[in-house]
């Protein structure tokens, strides 16, 4: 209990003082009741040192503000609702009838669930669905693990594969890298269960961001490129260019600037021509040739090349105003790109707008990233 508090607070680099700032302002927002300012000072700081527990009350307020699981708020996994019985059999059973029910309109609500999720942290951010995210999730986990035949198992395990990945890319955006890896993980092997090459090819090539992060660029571009081995010919179009358009960035990351340009040129290749943005086969990627001219800009700034603005402004342009993380990402990419050119009043100005936009949607990641390139002005 001493530390989940601390590290995740620590994590988006807030005070004790910012923090019961923030307890206040959720409180109000949704007319919650909340102990005095002082008193809430004292709470944090006992929470922190261990001398006080945390009620679930706090602890719903704490989980929305800071993107954190009971296991990471508490160092231990939330209490199980019901003892099983005696000798288990009876529990066990009661779970497998109810999992053989299990059909494909229920699948699709947890698609839909999943979409519904989606759509909430690209507008919202993901800090707020921590709950929501990790009850879809230990649903259809359960569905999975008490499903017996493979014509069940198949269809739940798609599910899953989808939303586990996007659980991790929420884990990753809040800071929480080994949650995030450990849903990737999960994502990849229901993936397999569900001989989804696409979605094991997604998780892979989203994972490799994880060590990208880590400071490990060169690996992530061996997993990225592993990400479009699996595939193989069964990846869609939008997907493919998807994959090469994420070896473009990571390799941009890594130095490698003639595999980014090699891996830009392919991606343009194969991405299919039209407005239309979404893969019909895998819904969780948008891309068309805005989204991709934005990809190209990022991958550009960091390699310091001048053509990068003229990218970025046209992705600026096009980008859908519902996307506000990657509006953050795109306005970073911009002050970076500025700041290659020294035209520091032009990245103050994108990191600011960036700040704002991090700060709503609560991105750990964006909010390191500006601070990162903070450093350099």
């Amino acid at each position: 209990m001493t530390n989940g508090l601390r590290t995740a607070r620590q994590t988006r680099e807030w005070s004790q003082e910012r923090l019961v700032r923030e307890i206040e302002r959720h409180a109000r927002q949704h007319m919650l009741s909340v102990a005095s300012t002082a008193s809430l000072h004292v709470y944090v700081s006992e929470w922190e040192n261990g001398r006080r527990t945390i009620s679930e009350r706090y602890a719903r307020i704490l989980r929305a503000l800071l993107g954190v699981t009971d296991h990471e708020l508490f160092g231990r996994a939330a209490p199980s609702e019901a003892p099983a019985e005696a000798d288990g059999y009876g529990e066990l059973v009661n779970r497998i009838d109810a999992a053989r029910s299990v059909s494909l309109t229920m699948v699709e609500t947890f698609m839909d669930q999943t979409e519904l999720l989606r759509t909430v942290d690209r507008q919202m951010g993901a800090s707020s669905l921590v709950d929501q995210m990790t009850g879809h999730l230990t649903t259809l986990e359960d569905a999975l693990t008490f499903a017996v035949l493979p014509e069940t198992r198949r269809p739940v395990a798609r599910a899953l594969a989808g939303a586990a990945t996007l659980a991790a890319w929420q884990a990753l955006d809040v800071g929480a890298v080994e949650r995030a890896w450990r849903h990737y993980e999960l994502g990849k092997h229901a993936a397999q269960e569900a001989d989804e090459p696409m979605y094991l090819a997604h998780a892979t090539a989203e994972q490799a961001y994880v060590l990208c992060d880590a400071g490990r660029p060169a690996i992530a571009v061996e997993l990225v490129r592993n990400a479009q081995r699996v595939g193989g010919h069964r990846l869609s179009p939008r997907l493919r260019a998807w994959l090469y358009a994420a070896e473009a960035e990571i390799a941009a990351k890594a130095g490698l600037a003639e595999d980014c340009r090699r891996a830009l040129e392919r991606a343009v290749s194969c991405l299919p021509e039209g407005e239309e943005a979404r893969d019909p086969d895998m819904l969780s990627i948008f891309l068309n040739h805005g989204h991709l001219a934005r990809w190209r800009g990022n991958a550009l700034a960091l390699l310091g090349d001048d053509e990068a603005v003229s990218d970025l402004y046209t992705a600026l342009d096009a980008v859908d105003p519902t996307f506000i993380r990657a509006t953050a990402g795109l306005r970073c990419d911009l002050a970076q790109a500025h700041l290659a050119r020294g035209e520091f009043d032009q990245a103050q100005d994108h990191l600011r707008q960036a700040r704002l936009l991090a700060n709503r949607t609560g991105s750990v990641r964006h909010r390191r990233r500006i601070e990162q390139i903070t450093q350099e002005l």
